[in-house]
């Protein structure tokens, strides 16, 4: 059901200041005047009259609480739901469960969303299912919520009546799920929400509609993380690739809306403009689809926005540079102050309409200061024709429009050329000189207008003033390095060798004991060069911000991932022709080969430094060179647990050193086992591979993680995040919490790293490997394993412990590929080749021509072999994430999941022998 007219802007929210109060109302509340002539005048209502107020607003606030309530949504319009709260493991987790009852909807919809499954949208319940296909402890819910009655019961239909919302046997309709979903989540749920709403190539929610609070939001916040590739091709000169983030990149914009009722679908249209050649991609949710003419009840008003960017390849680009599309859910009269707000922004306004009235040609009327290119969609055969063109032929002069200006669409206009009517019409409007706005340029609008922006909270801009003083005093990358990040020079190199080294000598069977006092000498040396410098002013300035209240510190650790990005922006290593193989950003699968850019400065940089002057002044205490009791850095590792409990992943081997610092390691480990009290039970899983083979964005897809994806931000060394197990489930799995550990850019995959680089290679994955209770190796299509991996299984082998491991082989081309190929798992079994014999040869094994199949731990009956499909469904950057790929993810980690709950991972871990484990390998 459409909502009630323009009258349901009437009311804000008490805290804005009376004059802006009186200027959003203004806006909204408009109250016509009888028309005189040809001219239309209008006034302002000031929203003061009782009976406005409170007719119907009461209708729409119970609309809006009983949707929340039919979705199980209610209790979170306090406590809002969290974006750890969704990422939780549970029953659910393993299970391919189809929703049953309206409360299963948000939650199937996040796991979906999660798993970048482009069917997410589908918001259909399944009522006669096997008891087993759904969660036993949901199964009391269903029976309490499901009543059963029969429609021809006069007394049924007369108590049931009063609702219009749909019964728990009819489907929800997905932009109201959404718009619930979006209103009952915290701001960082709500921005990881749209951040996968956009790989699915979804269209994404602008201005979130809250009809029972009259305060509609533009999100711009939710936006911020989203980073899109694309080709520009200027008029003249050479193109160039490009990455940006959508919030910031400017494009003209074009707004597609509904006036009164059009039996032609915006949504319909507006994918098929954005769909190159005969592949249709339902970006917008439209009619057709399934539910798609279920009624909406909270979500009109909804404004939705999507992109078209160039790939530099002519048969797929429709336009020669991005191009923004907007479109508002429900019709212009009902939701006034959006429609202004896309006049505003937009270069061209494309209305569909069956019938223009009186009340509609007022409303247009008043556009006619606007300097935005109207366009009108007809459908005379099913509107008032001559109606139609008495109002058009006024408002041709009034919107400075002509006859080219007014389309004509009936159910014989041929569907093809009438699309490439609307593409040449906005392909003449970029061609002029024309409006180009960024996301941050519409909410600079919507705030003029009176629109709540979600970034303008408090926390939010005071954690953006604190990034913004530490990143505006960075011209150069590699400069601040060496002027603020003091510590991390030649003295860590240097130190992080003669540890090394001193390590070795453990080993040796007679160690000599002056060459051991030197390098213990060497060692204090250098880390008492260390000590003596205090942190600069960036790195303190740091430490205020993730020591803020929670909130504040969320914020603050996102704007330092962007603010780091737009102003340290890595080198190029190649020409740009070479990056056209490249995938969007958090995408993470790219061509194999030599990294193209350099690292750039991140979030663990900053610290890496409060772990170097941990480790610097614990090695003094341990010395006896510094009193514990003028330690001045010992709750560092308390800051960077909680931040490894908020979702942010810490780095677990140093990137520039490749070496793992222990003190600051095992320091945050013990902090760590302290906040989680009893819940410290732990599984270790870890990835291998080569890099470029699509390991980070495997674990994202799995889990929902956060780890950096693509050459063009992926740091090396290895990465931890952690993973809440549902205290109703970590009995059952056997453990409180998953530790998922990332390794980027360590394997290099090629013999030509023989000597010392082998050397460090193998013992970098015979850590992680050691460390692991699962580990997924990532191998690209049918190459060989690489031998530093080859070498850490040799190695294991001798220590009896050996992690539950997965080779998983990424299709990184094809889309479509079948399970597990046999001659794929021949490969695993066959007599190693030169990679796999360099291995044994340099651990020393005399049987070093085993095939792998051979070794120990290797049964060749279990499946340990997996295909995932290619990761792309189309070509970037209008691709969207492959069904196939999202549900071999699933049946992956469900994989996982099981081999943890079945004990085939050896023993499970507490964080004290987790320390232990560090601390001896």
């Amino acid at each position: 059901m459409a909502s009630p007219g323009h009258s349901d802007l009437g009311e804000v929210a008490p805290e804005i200041k009376a004059s802006e109060r009186r200027t959003a109302v203004a806006i909204a509340d408009l109250e016509w005047r009888e028309m005189e002539g040809d001219d239309c005048e209008f006034r302002y209502g000031d929203g003061t009259n009782e009976t406005q107020d409170n007719d119907f607003p009461t209708v729409e606030r119970s609309r809006l609480q009983e949707m929340l309530s039919l979705l199980g949504l209610e209790m979170y319009q306090v406590q809002k739901l969290s974006l750890q709260d969704s990422l939780q493991i549970s029953f659910d987790s393993m299970k391919n469960w189809a929703p049953q009852v309206p409360k299963d909807l948000p939650w199937n919809f996040l796991r979906k969303l999660q798993a970048l499954n482009a069917d997410a949208r589908n918001t259909t319940m399944v009522l006669d299912v096997l008891p087993d296909a759904r969660p036993v402890e949901k199964e009391s819910q269903m029976e309490e919520e499901i009543i059963y009655w029969d429609p021809a019961d006069d007394l049924a239909a007369d108590i049931y009546s009063f609702s219009e919302l749909p019964t728990p046997d009819t489907p929800v309709n997905p932009l109201d799920l959404l718009c619930a979903l979006l209103i009952s989540s915290d701001s960082f749920l709500q921005q990881e929400i749209v951040l996968k709403m956009a790989l699915c190539q979804f269209a994404l929610p602008l201005v979130l509609p809250d009809s029972e609070n009259h305060y509609h939001t533009f999100l711009l916040w939710a936006m911020r993380g989203i980073v899109r590739t694309w080709w520009s091709q200027p008029p003249r000169g050479v193109g160039s690739f490009r990455e940006d983030s959508v919030v910031l990149s400017r494009a003209p914009a074009f707004a597609f809306v509904r006036m009164d009722v059009s039996s032609n679908s915006k949504s319909q249209l507006l994918n098929a403009v954005l769909s190159p050649g005969h592949r249709q991609w339902d970006c917008f949710w439209h009619r057709d689809l399934n539910l798609g003419t279920n009624a909406r009840e909270i979500s009109d008003g909804l404004v939705e926005i999507s992109w078209f960017f160039p790939s530099g390849r002519e048969d797929l680009d429709i336009f020669p540079e991005p191009v923004t599309f907007l479109n508002l859910r429900g019709d212009i009269g009902s939701h006034w102050l959006q429609f202004k707000l896309l006049t505003e922004i937009s270069s061209a306004v494309f209305i569909l309409t069956d019938n223009i009235s009186k009340k509609e040609y007022k409303l247009l009327y008043s556009m006619k200061e606007s300097t935005t290119k109207y366009y009108f969609i007809l459908s005379p055969y099913r509107g008032k024709r001559n109606t139609n063109l008495r109002f058009l032929n006024k408002l041709i002069p009034v919107l400075k429009i002509d006859h080219s200006h007014v389309l004509v669409k009936v159910s014989s206009t041929d569907s093809d050329s009438f699309v490439k009517r609307i593409r040449a019409i906005v392909g003449n409007v970029l061609r002029a000189p024309c409006r180009r706005v960024s996301v941050e340029d519409m909410a600079h609008a919507a705030r003029k207008l009176g629109l709540k922006v979600d970034e303008d909270c408090e926390e939010c801009q005071k954690a953006k003033d604190r990034m913004e003083r530490i990143t505006r005093k960075i011209k150069d990358s590699d400069a601040y390095r060496r002027d603020e990040l003091r510590l991390q020079g030649d003295p860590w190199r240097k130190a992080a060798q003669v540890e090394k080294e001193f390590c070795q000598l453990q080993w040796a069977v007679d160690p000599p004991e002056k060459h051991r006092a030197e390098l213990r000498r060497r060692l204090l040396e250098l880390r008492m060069q260390q000590n003596s410098h205090d942190p600069s002013s960036g790195v303190q300035e740091f430490i205020l911000g993730i020591s803020s209240p929670s909130s504040e510190k969320q914020y603050f650790l996102r704007w330092m991932e962007w603010g780091l990005a737009r102003v340290a922006q890595p080198r190029l290593r190649q020409p740009p022709e070479t990056l056209l193989t490249l995938r969007p950003k958090h995408g993470g699968a790219t061509d194999l080969g030599e990294p193209l850019w350099s690292e750039p400065l991140g979030v663990e940089h900053f610290l890496r430094e409060m772990g170097q002057f941990y480790e610097a002044e614990s090695c003094l205490v341990e010395a006896g060179r510094l009193p514990a009791g003028q330690r001045r850095f010992a709750h560092f590792p308390g800051l960077a647990s909680e931040l490894l409990l908020t979702g942010l992943p810490l780095e677990l081997i140093d990137g520039s050193t490749l070496s793992m610092p222990v003190r600051w390691v095992t320091g945050l480990l013990k902090e760590l086992h302290v906040r989680l009290e009893r819940r410290s039970r732990l599984v270790v899983l870890s990835t291998l591979g080569v890099p470029g083979t699509g390991k980070s964005t495997l674990l994202n897809t799995m889990f929902g993680l956060r780890f950096a994806t693509g050459k063009s931000c992926s740091p090396r060394g290895a990465f931890m995040q952690l993973i809440t197990v549902a205290e109703g489930f970590s009995q059952d799995l056997g453990c409180d919490h998953i530790l998922v550990i990332d390794s980027g850019g360590l394997i290099g995959g090629a013999l030509t790293s023989a000597g010392d680089r082998f050397e460090l290679e193998a013992s970098l994955a015979t850590l992680l490997m050691g460390l692991s209770n699962v580990t997924v190796i990532s191998l690209a299509e049918t190459k060989d394993i690489p031998a530093a991996i080859l070498h850490a299984f040799l190695r294991l082998e001798k220590t009896g412990h050996m992690p539950n491991y997965q080779f998983v082989y990424q299709n990184l081309h094809d889309v479509s590929v079948p399970g597990p190929r046999p001659r794929d798992k021949r490969q695993l079994l066959d007599p190693p080749g030169d990679l796999s014999r360099a291995a044994a040869q340099m651990e020393k094994q005399s049987d070093g021509f085993r095939a792998l199949a051979g070794l120990a731990f290797c049964d060749p009956e279990k499946q340990h072999i997996w295909h995932i499909p290619g990761l792309w469904h189309g070509a970037p950057p209008m691709a969207a994430v492959s069904l196939a790929y999202s549900e071999a993810i699933f049946e992956l980690k469900r994989c996982l999941l099981e081999n943890i709950r079945n004990g085939l991972s050896n023993q499970n871990k507490n964080i004290q022998q987790l320390i232990e484990l560090v601390r001896r390998l």
